[in-house]
């Protein structure tokens, strides 16, 4: 099959959304998760993202021909991986400010907190 680029998939839309939205998608936002847990910055989440958006790349070139080294297609999968990644983390990190900080603080949508009074 011919590669039929576009400007944010390589081959077809449901190899894109598949692969970068589904699978790498869902590990960035347990990944985001995880460092609102533990407490960590958003650089260290940043660079997780960045391994992953290769790890990306290599999948959409070993099971769908996409190309590897293709600095493009690479930063499309890194941006929509660090926004999903992000909201996984603003997510958590509201919930756990409303939990554990309940006498000063409460919960204002799913990505936001306010204080209470």
């Amino acid at each position: 099959m011919e590669h039929a680029n576009g400007p944010i998939w390589e081959v077809t839309f449901w190899e894109f959304f598949f692969v970068t939205i589904l699978l790498a998608g869902g590990a960035a936002y347990l990944t985001g998760r995880a460092m609102a847990r533990t407490w960590q910055a958003d650089a260290q989440l940043a660079f997780y993202i960045v391994l992953l958006a290769a790890a990306t790349r290599f999948i959409h070139f070993a099971l769908f021909s996409g190309t590897l080294l293709s600095l493009h297609y690479y930063i499309v999968d890194l941006i929509v991986l660090l926004i999903i990644a992000f909201v996984g983390k603003r997510i958590t990190r509201a919930g756990q400010m409303a939990t554990q900080y309940s006498f000063q603080y409460r919960r204002s949508g799913p990505l936001g907190w306010q204080r209470s009074g």
